[in-house]
């Protein structure tokens, strides 16, 4: 399912569906793909909607990848349930796996389908401990993995489980005939209330391993942070130019990057081709940087992204931020922990953009500025809440 806006990712989703936000330099969706195939899932269908030319382009027909895609549009919104009801016709009459296009994962989703075939409910629910259940569906297993209750985004006194709804269900065709045509309807808000209230049987799987849905800044980092963790070991497609300095740990590095006097680079890191940093800079774990990147002398960068052709100006410290393309950013800032700064978006010098504050694309931030909270642009939508 790859339809939504992603409006609370902005502003990375205004140039860019949601599932083709840059994650360890290439875009999420595939991840993902590559995760299924190599499960053994081959015949792929992606309900596209948003900027759906972007995602098309990203995966293609599938053959990278080892799969079959094929791609449903949405004319208007269809809601999750009513999206995968869109593409019916192709999905055949067996049971069939259901994911979010902007899921991180690397759960064992054969293990999942192969569950729900043993016991044939109508739907199986994949769920997974959270800290923080109010953001999803939660849902009250009993002893036989039978759902009792469900919640769409409890309130308090409504936390009644930490289970939360990951979003990926293996359904039954049985549920085309409880989901109405050409409306929007949605699996967790109308769905499954609807078969409970049927008396019809809702199983829970509980599963194991990394996950998200990559939501926010903040989730969307952490996805990153899992995929970089999983590198063991140095990868450098083409020609380095390095000048007296360090590298340790795993990195992955594309060609043509240049290096300079007394620089530190520890891992896991990823920076892409073309890439240049000056002398003295530290790039410490967990970053990611993309092509055609510019990083002046003495800077610090702590557990960030950068996507391409971004510039980093002298002296300026970077942690913990996600930069987009063709940001240019000055000499002496200090860019703290989750801010997002959006495409173009020139900050000049010493500059301190606050921790979770976002700036939207193409705006210019004089000398010495504080950033205390979102500098929004009104040439674009300025919400950043909702899908």
């Amino acid at each position: 399912m790859c339809g939504g806006e992603g409006t609370r990712l902005r502003p990375l989703t205004f140039e860019r569906p949601k599932p083709c936000i840059s994650i360890v330099n290439k875009p999420s969706i595939e991840h993902l793909v590559s995760h299924l195939s190599n499960l053994g899932f081959h015949d792929i269908i992606i309900t596209v909607g948003y900027k759906s030319d972007a995602i098309e382009q990203a995966l293609g027909d599938g053959a990278l990848f080892g799969a079959t895609i094929n791609y449903v549009y949405e004319e208007t919104k269809l809601g999750t349930a009513g999206s995968v009801k869109n593409a019916r016709h192709l999905l055949g009459e067996k049971p069939f796996l259901v994911v979010g296009g902007d899921h991180l994962t690397d759960i064992n989703l054969l293990e999942f389908y192969r569950e729900h075939l043993k016991h044939s409910p109508i739907i199986t629910i994949g769920l997974i401990s959270v800290d923080d259940p109010s953001e999803y569906g939660i849902a009250e297993i009993d002893v036989d993995n039978r759902i009792r209750r469900f919640r769409e985004k409890p309130g308090p006194g409504e936390i009644f489980s930490n289970l939360a709804s990951t979003g990926m269900y293996v359904c039954s065709p049985d549920i085309f005939d409880y989901i109405p045509d050409g409306t929007k309807f949605d699996f967790a808000k109308n769905l499954f209330p609807l078969l409970m209230e049927k008396g019809m049987i809702l199983d829970g799987w509980l599963a194991r391993g990394n996950w998200s849905d990559v939501g926010s800044p903040a989730s969307l980092r952490l996805a990153e942070k899992w995929k970089l963790q999983e590198m063991s070991y140095a990868n450098i497609s083409g020609d380095m130019d390095i000048k007296n300095a360090h590298i340790q740990g795993p990195v992955d590095f594309g060609g043509s990057i240049y290096v300079g006097h007394n620089s530190r680079i520890i891992g896991p890191v990823a920076i892409g081709s073309g890439t240049s940093i000056g002398d003295n800079v530290l790039i410490g774990p967990y970053t990611s940087i993309g092509k055609n990147c510019i990083i002046r002398n003495n800077v610090r960068v702590l557990s960030s992204s950068f996507y391409n052709r971004v510039v980093i100006g002298q002296g300026t410290s970077v942690s913990g931020a996600i930069i987009d393309n063709e940001a240019m950013i000055g000499d002496s800032c200090s860019i703290e922990h989750g801010s997002v700064i959006g495409p173009r978006t020139v900050i000049r010098n010493r500059v301190t953009v606050h921790s979770n504050t976002r700036i939207w694309p193409d705006m210019v931030i004089p000398d010495g500025t504080t950033v205390t909270e979102h500098m929004l642009n009104d040439s674009y939508d300025t919400r950043c809440e909702g899908s």
